[in-house]
This record gives C-alpha cells, structure tokens and sequence, in this order.
C-alpha cells in the first residue's frame, strides 16, 4: 500500500500550494471572532451551545457549509458550539432548506421533542422565504410559516465566516443576561 502511494505522489506531483497571505488574515480573524462567540456563548449558556441540524429540502450548499465549519479551518466546535443527533439534547433548532410538504411534521416533530427552552435558527435564503423554491407546490414556504424562528443567518449559502458574525451578533445585546430566560 505504501508503495502505491508513493507512486502517486510522484506521478501526480505536489498537490499542496503555498499559503495565500489573505488566508493569514482570514486565519486571524476566526480566532478572534471565534473568541467572541465563546465568551457569548458561556455567558448566556454556561457551557457550549447544542444544536440540532434539519434540512428540510434544500440543495445542500447550506450543509456543506456547516460541514465546513467544524472543519479543521473554523473548528466552531472549540469556540463552544456542538452540533447533536438528538433534539433532546439540543437548546437550538438550526433549519436549512425550504420546508417541503413531505418534511413539515417531522420539523414540528423535532422542534417538540427539545427540551424548554429552545429556539429556532434558520440558515440560507431558502430556509428565509423559500427561495428559489418560493410558491411551489411542494413547499409551506420559508421555516417562519411552520416554527418560530428566533434567528435568521443570511445568503446563499452563508460561509462558516457569516454563520460566526451571525451568532455572535445575536449573543452580544444579551450580554451576560442568560438569552434562553428571554426567548419564550
């Protein structure tokens, strides 16, 4: 096996680039912002924020975005946010994705099951007004139609960048008044 590998290294050439000095800047602006979020997040959670993640129809460029927020670029997770498989676990709802017919009863469903309280956050311009999807047949519309949604994180997709500004925005007016004795 090693050998095989080695052999393509070597018919394939380097397949790294150099670092671009942008990405330095970027780097530096996730610790930072990243900083932030978790002091946001311990002082209106007392520990990491748990979310539930529901695609509710979308395309999946929203995924794939969360997805590359816990990789090892954004690693949200450090910063206090763990994503969980079960809505018992969870004090945030995350949407993606117009809600079509067929997933409407399983979003309430979800959205019952967590434990008081809890609220909704919905992400990407489809999950909004339904987006590109918006008046079709096969869809309730944006999430708002079905939950009430607390938070809305914008585009199409929002990069793991935005989905950080995005959080910490909504943290920071609460302060260290728990945001959860707030939201009904």
């Amino acid at each position: 096996m090693n050998l095989r590998i080695l052999k393509n290294s070597i018919v394939k050439g380097r397949v790294t680039l150099p670092l671009d000095p942008d990405e330095i800047t970027v780097s530096h602006d996730i610790e930072g912002l990243g900083a932030e979020l978790k002091r946001m997040i311990h002082a209106n959670f007392g520990r990491s924020l748990h979310i539930r993640e529901v695609d509710t129809g979308s395309c999946g460029a929203c995924e794939s975005e969360i997805i590359a927020s816990s990789n090892p670029i954004y690693d949200i997770q450090r910063f206090g946010i763990d994503f969980v498989a079960s809505p018992r676990h969870a004090d945030a709802l995350l949407v993606t994705g117009p809600v079509s017919k067929n997933m409407e009863l399983a979003l309430k469903k979800t959205y019952e099951a967590m434990p008081e309280p809890k609220f909704v956050i919905s992400l990407g311009d489809c999950a909004k007004g339904g987006g590109l999807f918006k008046g079709s047949y096969y869809t309730c519309g944006g999430v708002e139609n079905v939950l009430p949604v607390t938070l809305h994180i914008p585009g199409c997709p929002p990069s793991p960048l935005v989905i950080m500004k995005t959080l910490v925005s909504f943290l920071k007016p609460f302060g260290k008044l728990r945001i959860l004795s707030r939201i009904e």
